[in-house]
């Protein structure tokens, strides 16, 4: 029975409006508030403590500093990696779901990464590519002695074995993100098209990418995430930023600024560049997908 005079839309209205103001009050605090305080302190000269407004002073030195554009260059070389740190997983996540001999020992194997924390596959990395490590005894054991470097002391080539250590520790995450999709995917697919003289790429570009594209997006989304703001602890542990910024990121650069040296204006204003530098890049990357989906 409707009572006369009141309008049950009203009241989700007023109901859905009261369970979400909570949410909208969070969201507000934690995200809207911290960028619209970090766009403003960019625009300031700023100690932690006290600021004196400066408008865009720090944008135009950001824009002259040799350093930066050096920093810059280093997470473009890092934004290359995302896609090999997505298509091993793929690889493997495929030969896994086809459950080849000896499957669930390199399961674990491959799963490893993604059970140990980045500070660990920090230090193992550095003891692998450190000029008496791992990599070098193993040339010399082989009679590649000349071959002998120390990677991570060279401002040129310390990029490599951070850049190779992320893709590693994406490894796991990315397997098992695609290992899931590929369960949605019926075997009579993969069956018939074996019938039909599919090979292993075949069935991997023809089959496996297009009936995963979605999975294959978030894998994406998340290691450009990760390029870009998370690998401060194995920079830190491998590198600390050096030799002379060959390792330093944007992500790291903050910290140098605005932590070691006190300058936090200027780490604001980086903070507020690697905001608009992950907007345009995951336009881009929406936009790329969008079109290949057309």
């Amino acid at each position: 029975m409707r009572i006369a005079g009141r309008n049950p839309m009203s009241h989700r209205h007023v109901a859905g409006i009261v369970f979400t103001l909570p949410l909208l009050v969070v969201w507000f605090l934690l995200l809207i508030l911290p960028i619209g305080q970090t766009i403003y302190h960019s625009l300031t000269e700023w100690n932690g403590i006290k600021s004196s407004w400066i408008g865009l002073t720090t944008y135009k030195n950001l824009l002259g500093d040799e350093t930066f554009w050096r920093v810059l260059a280093n997470n473009g070389i890092l934004l290359l990696s995302v896609p090999f740190a997505v298509l091993i997983p793929l690889i493997i996540a495929f030969l896994l779901n086809e459950k080849v001999p000896g499957w669930r020992v390199f399961r674990t194997i491959f799963f490893l990464p993604a059970t140990v924390s980045w500070v660990v596959i920090g230090m193992v990395s550095m003891q692998f590519f450190i000029g008496e490590g791992v990599l070098n005894n193993i040339l010399k054991t082989i009679g590649l002695g000349a071959l002998h470097q120390n990677m991570l002391a060279s401002a040129n080539q310390a990029i490599i074995p951070l850049a190779l250590t992320f893709v590693y520790s994406q490894v796991g995450p990315n397997t098992l993100i695609l290992l899931t999709g590929m369960a949605t995917i019926s075997p009579e697919i993969y069956g018939a098209a074996k019938i039909e003289g599919a090979g292993f790429w075949t069935l991997i570009w023809r089959i496996t990418v297009p009936l995963l594209r979605r999975f294959i997006l978030f894998s994406l989304t998340i290691t450009l995430i990760a390029a870009f703001t998370a690998l401060f602890s194995l920079i830190y542990v491998m590198t600390s930023g050096g030799p002379n910024y060959g390792t330093t990121t944007l992500e790291f650069f903050i910290y140098q600024r605005a932590f070691n040296l006190g300058q936090f204006g200027y780490g604001a204003t980086l903070g507020v560049v690697l905001l608009l530098v992950m907007i345009i890049v995951s336009v881009i990357q929406f936009r790329f997908v969008r079109f290949t989906e057309d």
